[in-house]
């Protein structure tokens, strides 16, 4: 079974908690305060499985949740870390949110992806003594770790897209350039999900070629197969178009090619406008059997007015026959010159803007976050709230720093700072980072 779309949910470990603990022990004199923080609870963590090309696996497990931090201990022991959870999924997924159906993020690339933070750990009671507290009784519980649900949307990569009418030969070819071995029969609709074939053009050059299922008209209206598989071409630097130039099956190949780019305009203009080659399948029934060959000798009407069409519209006809194995270096090597001059496979950018991070804000407690001055002339935030966006910045990476910032001023936290009295250069403590204030 093919799966290229599937919902799940996840969540972070939780942190553990600190603990309230004195030294007791009968030769060490004043003794104090000795909790442990707890540990920080586990990731939920995105990876490329290279040896997949379908999220089946998510089929039966859809919900994915990370260890917990552990509570720490005496001695200022500190609890132990959680594990993360790894996710593996194809290369090509999208990982979108489920509510608004923006994208997050795009696995295309080689680096692990952390969707949800674990929660920080809780601080154990030896960080609150003071001179003037001496011995603290309480400590701090753990934070909650990120909760979301997702969507995976499978987008296959490949340099080269195939679409065409059920029986053009898409499979037929496929299978002559490459190694991939998809099913093919004599019957429409013999492709039910999409292949992959890496073309070789000599050493270790190539390109990679995408299958799937065909297209019919009325396909944007859910006839046939629909619509659904051609996300799996979306990202193509080029399309390849499989036209049955014999008619045998009794239709001509100008309509094919119109019925085509009208199902492929539908879908999306932007995907209709790729540079396409029109590869004019089933041309040895038109010839007398050459081995190999460039140009047919005599063009069948249906074949000129396919040439016309194509010219009109600015599209190379190179005919070919899956089948017999004829005309398809032709084919392969026009594919490969125009790669050369198309720019990179197509990945995507996170649609999640900073006001999209602000409304998924929690933003209770924000009323009751506390700013007041102490002794050593510092300003203190503290609340609830607070601690919630510390636990989910990531304070050596900028991008964070610059969300801790954003999420501060539509707070009015920096606002309630100025109307405390704080001005340029003051230390600023916001739980247990501290900066400068800037105005």
């Amino acid at each position: 079974m093919f799966i290229d779309k599937i919902k799940i949910y996840t969540k972070a470990g939780n942190g553990g908690n600190g603990v309230v603990s004195f030294r007791r022990e009968k030769y060490v004199a004043k003794g104090g305060p000795d909790g442990g923080d707890g540990g920080n609870g586990g990731d939920v963590v995105f990876k490329i499985d290279e040896g997949a090309n379908t999220l089946l696996a998510f089929r039966y497990k859809r919900k994915f949740v990370a260890e917990n931090g552990g509570d720490g201990a005496g001695s200022k022991y500190h609890g132990k870390n959680g594990e993360d959870v790894i996710i593996t999924v194809p290369r090509g997924t999208l990982i979108r949110d489920a509510e608004s159906g923006k994208i997050i993020h795009d696995m295309s690339d080689d680096e692990p992806f952390v969707l949800s933070k674990g929660g920080r750990g809780g601080w154990g009671n030896k960080h609150f003594a003071t001179p003037t507290r001496q011995i603290p009784r309480f400590a701090k519980a753990g934070l909650p770790g990120e909760e979301r649900e997702v969507v995976l949307e499978l987008k296959m990569i490949a340099d080269v897209g195939l679409v065409g009418l059920p029986s053009a030969g898409k499979s037929s070819l496929l299978a002559a350039v490459s190694s991939a071995r998809p099913k093919i029969a004599d019957y429409h609709f013999t492709t039910l999900e999409p292949n992959l074939g890496v073309v070789s053009i000599g050493g270790e050059a190539g390109f990679v070629m995408a299958d799937i299922p065909g297209l019919i008209e009325g396909a944007s209206e859910g006839a046939g197969l629909g619509h659904a598989f051609l996300r799996h071409v979306e990202r193509c630097r080029m399309l390849v178009q499989v036209v049955d130039v014999s008619g045998s099956e009794g239709r001509t190949p100008v309509s094919d090619l119109e019925t085509i780019s009208a199902e492929l305009e539908k879908f999306s203009p932007e995907l209709a406008s790729r540079p396409r080659i029109i590869a004019a399948n089933k041309a040895d029934l038109m010839v007398n059997g050459e081995e190999e060959f460039i140009e047919i000798p005599e063009l069948s009407p249906e074949a000129k007015e396919l040439e016309l069409r194509c010219a009109e519209l600015g599209y190379d006809v190179v005919y070919i026959s899956a089948a017999a194995k004829m005309g398809l270096k032709t084919l392969v090597d026009e594919i490969a010159w125009q790669l050369r001059e198309l720019p990179p496979i197509l990945t995507y950018e996170s649609e999640i803007t900073p006001e999209d991070e602000a409304a998924e804000e929690d933003m209770s407690g924000i009323e009751s976050v506390r700013i007041f001055r102490t002794d050593d002339a510092a300003f203190h935030v503290e609340g609830d709230w607070v601690e919630r966006l510390v636990n989910r910045v990531n304070f050596n990476d900028r991008e964070s720093l610059m969300y801790f910032e954003r999420s501060l001023i539509m707070a009015g936290i920096i606002e309630k700072l100025r109307e405390a009295g704080c001005e340029e250069g003051d230390t600023v403590h916001v739980m247990d980072v501290e900066f400068d204030f800037i105005d």
